[in-house]
């Protein structure tokens, strides 16, 4: 149950007792829905557009450059400097212009896509599971498996071939179907 659903409740029984007409007891609820939490969260911040997928969030972006609320509420202050903004740009201070930048924007883009020392952490990270992945796999090597057996000895090897080949196993599609009989070599 969302927290304005539970806040509605409790209102509809405080109107109930207030207001006699029903119709006016459901006009003042309100249904609540999954942009209630993100509206409590962003308090009395402009929206100024559509946002990401319509939500009225704040977020520093390269794909999303036009957030779609404010990054601060409105001060006495900025009113001021509002004021002077619908003038003459001149007349403005590059302190009431960075006063104006800030209110609507956390980050320029140079601070948001500067380079971060992350890459850093990834890097040492995948190193030491290198590390840790071929210390296993060599004391698997030595410490669990067994020798290799004798077959896999070349000699050994030459010798089943030959018995493959003498003994005319899988003649039509297998190994001996490529050796000639007739001139003792591969066709």
């Amino acid at each position: 149950m969302s927290v304005m659903r539970a806040l509605g409740l409790r209102l509809h029984n405080q109107f109930q007792q207030v207001l006699p007409q029903r119709g006016a007891v459901m006009a003042m609820m309100r249904r609540g829905t999954h942009h209630d939490g993100t509206r409590l969260m962003s308090g009395d911040r402009e929206v100024v557009g559509y946002g990401v997928n319509g939500n009225p969030i704040y977020i520093d972006c390269v794909e999303f450059p036009f957030p779609a609320i404010r990054y601060r509420e409105v001060t006495a202050e900025l009113c001021a400097v509002r004021e002077k903004e619908l003038g003459d740009w001149k007349k403005l201070s590059l302190k009431d212009k960075k006063l104006l930048y800030r209110h609507s924007f956390c980050q320029t883009y140079a601070e948001f896509q500067h380079f971060t020392p992350d890459w850093k952490l990834v890097i040492g990270v995948g190193c030491w599971s290198v590390a840790i992945g071929l210390l296993l796999s060599l004391s698997y090597y030595f410490k669990l498996y067994d020798p290799v057996p004798e077959t896999f000895a070349e000699d050994r090897r030459q010798a089943q071939l030959r018995r493959i080949i003498q003994l005319q196993m899988n003649p039509i599609t297998g190994l001996s179907s490529k050796w000639c009989y007739h001139t003792n070599k591969w066709k």
